[in-house]
């Protein structure tokens, strides 16, 4: 058990950081980042894995439809990853259910890089995703159990900045391996030059994220919170004289989202979640392809466009950076509430401006980090508001929960703008449709509670 947070002065915070706190803030923040670089690597090279599996040359909307498709298996995939190992975080602990999302996460990306037909690759990316979505539903109750009393705004933003990163990560992956490739004629594989063979390379990457189970195995131990609250469940399992609180203590973790003093928060959680997941995943999902479609229109294609997809990407990553790091600062300030309002709106405005009113690749360096900045910024509110809630026994769970409602919903996005390329006009017009969505967030902290104020429910 490790005695944490409570050492922080409000004027010199950051020296006042234990070691702990830092290892803790490093693996939760290089997890999260390597799942968002394997999502962006993945969008970067789906038209090129998307051709080379279905054979020959086939058509934007068949890319579409079978692309989207694969989106919606692996953002499946990152939901039931969230809702099973939800629950067992907040059971088994945070630490070891983190290490073996890293593990299932590292192996089956790396094994999309063998696909030999669309099927597998759906196969592996749903598996993939299973790891993937609980390592950031892990480590947003990890961090802010460690960080309790210790400007956990703040550092729960800087903690999604690996999101950001991640987009910088994929780019620059993209664009290191963008023009070489492995061929495979199963079961040989040949190093090719070209860009049409990269995505193989690509996804071989994700072998990586592995090593981060080393820092896991060496130091990190349970938040004191978490402890207590596992050191409660020993001591209630012994004895039969238990309070209707204890009972309701046992109960299992997922009916206790819907009790009485919890279901409210549980819906305010669902709609903020749907809202932000459906605006960003559907971009993402899109946004390389549009890219490229954009400077086809301009007369760049194949390799040459590389840099300027890779470019785009980066500077809508960095955008989230920023947009990561100021919600904490400002949530602190305003409160968390009325920060959600202005990144939602935020979203709305830009995003429908990129997809609605640009026709052309030139806008693009200036509204991607900008569009970024509150697409993927607004993703800091998961990690605070969400995680200031719920109390630490169900913490896990629910975020889990959440977020994974909003995903199973939020995994259709893809699939639908993708079906909907010809009767919408084209990919632009269908994502601006799910951009549309952030407007439920809007509501969510309509009606939800202000946490700003409050300390983190035990």
């Amino acid at each position: 058990m490790v005695d944490i947070g409570t050492r922080a002065a409000k004027g010199n915070w950051v020296r006042d950081i234990t070691g702990y706190q830092w290892l803790v803030l490093f693996v939760a923040w290089a997890g999260w980042s390597l799942d968002i670089t394997d999502f962006t690597l993945y969008g970067l090279v789906l038209r090129q894995a998307m051709t080379e599996l279905l054979g020959g040359n086939p058509t934007i909307p068949e890319i579409g439809r079978v692309g989207g498709l694969i989106t919606t298996i692996g953002l499946l995939g990152w939901a039931f990853g969230g809702f099973i190992f939800g629950i067992v975080a907040d059971y088994l602990g945070r630490v070891r259910t983190l290490a073996l999302s890293i593990l299932i996460y590292s192996v089956f990306t790396a094994l999309q890089g063998f696909a030999q037909d669309v099927w597998q690759l759906g196969l592996y990316r749903f598996i993939a995703g299973l790891g993937t979505g609980a390592e950031v539903m892990i480590a947003i109750p990890l961090v802010a159990e460690a960080f309790a009393e210790t400007q956990r705004a703040k550092i729960l933003g800087f903690m999604m900045t690996g999101g950001g990163f991640g987009t910088l990560f994929g780019a620059a992956i993209y664009g290191w391996v963008g023009n070489y490739g492995l061929k495979l004629d199963f079961p040989v594989l040949t190093v090719v030059e070209g860009a049409p063979y990269a995505w193989r390379t690509v996804f071989f990457m994700g072998i990586f994220p592995a090593l981060l189970l080393a820092f896991i195995r060496r130091g990190m131990v349970e938040p004191e919170r978490f402890a207590a609250v596992k050191a409660r469940r020993q001591a209630l399992a012994t004895t039969r004289d238990r309070t209707e609180d204890d009972r309701q203590f046992l109960a299992f973790v997922p009916l206790q989202l819907f009790s009485r003093g919890i279901r409210f928060q549980t819906l305010i959680g669902v709609l903020y979640a749907l809202g932000t997941l459906l605006a960003v995943w559907t971009a993402a999902a899109w946004l390389p392809t549009i890219q490229n479609l954009l400077l086809e229109k301009q007369g760049i294609t194949g390799g040459a466009a590389i840099p300027y997809v890779r470019n785009g990407m980066m500077l809508w990553g960095i955008g989230g950076i920023f947009g990561y790091i100021v919600f904490g600062y400002v949530s602190d300030v305003i409160g968390r509430r009325p920060t959600i309002f202005v990144y939602s709106l935020g979203t709305l405005i830009f995003g429908l401006v990129l997809f609605l009113a640009v026709n052309s690749y030139d806008p693009y360096p200036i509204l991607l980090p900008i569009y970024g900045f509150f697409v993927i910024g607004i993703f800091s509110g998961h990690a605070i508001y969400m995680s200031e809630l719920f109390p630490t026994h169900v913490r896990s769970t629910a975020v889990a929960f959440c977020n994974g409602s909003g995903r199973v919903i939020t995994s259709f996005g893809p699939l639908a703008a993708g079906l909907l390329v010809v009767q919408l006009g084209g990919l632009t017009n269908a994502t601006a449709i799910m951009t549309g969505f952030a407007v439920l967030s809007i509501v969510a902290v309509i009606l939800g509670r202000e946490t700003r104020d409050e300390q983190l429910p035990r």
